[in-house]
């Protein structure tokens, strides 16, 4: 039995429990130290990636960068198309082969994932959304066609080229107002500044898509004193329609006149009042039908503008530009005209249309 004095000595105050070893343990005990570097029982060699791996990872990268710069070109169509639908469906089955082998699966997954985030339908639906897309994906191939027509439709290709060119509608415009501005400035003293510079757009072919023509706007020439006395703006009104019919253009017509027979409450909108002389806009406009040059002489006078938000109006109109707020000014709009340049293009590209 052991005594309770003695029982001190090993039970470190924890009655019941086993004595510790002696320091350096039990003379008979032996100590198995398992090799740090045995690997454990029935553990296996991974194994290395096989060149199939990296052949889909490398297939699947490079066909995620040709996605990806034909998005940046805008290639909608391309990217839709059935040589890359082709190319795609040979990389998933490259992928599947790649997955389903032990050596190559890890890389088989990397270009899975590649693949799910850049592929024809992700990318060819981003193109699609970009602005400026031009072309709806999967468009009818007539549709195509037609919107690809250089003319107008309901105008035929004599017609268009037995018009005035862009490069005479510019000189035309040209000649025309700088002989106004010259008679002007001798009878009433004008004188002028260049406004808005002269512009182009491309015309619609009626067939939703662009034509080869386009419309021109000219430059515009504007008096840098204000015209404000009524008798003086007939005056100018009438000059300058003495030189313009010279030129084969018809006399002027005053929209902002009521004789005209627009309504007065149209005259109110757009001209300040449905009487000229409480106007602050006048417009006057002439062409040279059937020809397609449109001339205004537009003149603006602010003293009827009791509330300022015309002159608010007119002064966003005129921001940036050297042209004032107040007096004459002249301009040509000239629709539906192609220019010298293009004509032999136009041609050719008309010779694929039934008319």
């Amino acid at each position: 039995m052991v005594r309770s004095h003695e029982r001190a000595q090993y039970i470190g105050g924890s009655e019941g429990a086993p004595p510790p070893p002696p320091p350096g343990g039990y003379r008979a005990a032996q100590r198995v130290v398992a090799p740090a570097s045995a690997p454990p029982a029935g553990a296996a060699p991974r194994p290395r990636p096989s060149a199939l791996g990296w052949t889909v990872l490398g297939a699947s990268v490079l066909f995620a960068l040709v996605l990806l710069i034909m998005w940046a070109a805008g290639a909608t169509a391309a990217i839709y198309g059935l040589l890359m639908l082709a190319l795609q469906l040979a990389l998933v089955v490259a992928i599947v082969a790649a997955l389903v082998n032990a050596r190559a699966r890890a890389l088989g997954a990397i270009a899975l994932a590649v693949a799910l985030v850049v592929n024809v339908g992700t990318i060819g639906a981003a193109s699609a959304l970009r602005p400026g897309s031009s072309q709806a994906v999967g468009a009818d191939p007539e549709d195509e066609y037609w919107a690809a027509y250089p003319g107008i439709k309901g105008q035929s290709e004599s017609e268009i080229l037995a018009r005035i060119s862009l490069e005479e509608a510019r000189a035309m415009a040209e000649e025309v107002m700088a002989e106004v501005r010259r008679r002007l400035t001798a009878e009433f003293g004008f004188s002028w500044v260049e406004g808005a510079a002269e512009s182009t757009r491309a015309e619609r072919n009626g067939y939703g898509g662009e034509s080869m023509l386009v419309s021109f706007s000219s430059t515009t020439w504007s008096t840098t004193q204000p015209l404000r006395d009524h008798e003086l703006k007939l005056a100018a009104m009438q000059l300058i329609e003495e030189v313009i019919v010279v030129y084969g253009f018809y006399p002027l017509i005053p929209l902002n006149d009521p004789a005209t027979g627009f309504d007065p409450a149209y005259l109110e909108r757009f001209y300040g009042s449905a009487d000229p002389r409480t106007q602050t806009d006048w417009e006057w406009y002439s062409d040279d039908y059937p020809g397609p040059m449109r001339f205004y002489a537009n003149i603006t006078d602010l003293t009827h503008d009791p509330d300022g938000s015309r002159r608010a109006a007119r002064e966003a109109v005129v921001a940036g530009t050297d042209e004032p707020v107040e007096g004459l000014r002249l301009g040509f709009l000239v629709p539906e005209v192609l220019s010298e340049a293009d004509i032999d293009e136009f041609r050719t590209r008309m010779d694929d249309y039934p008319y």
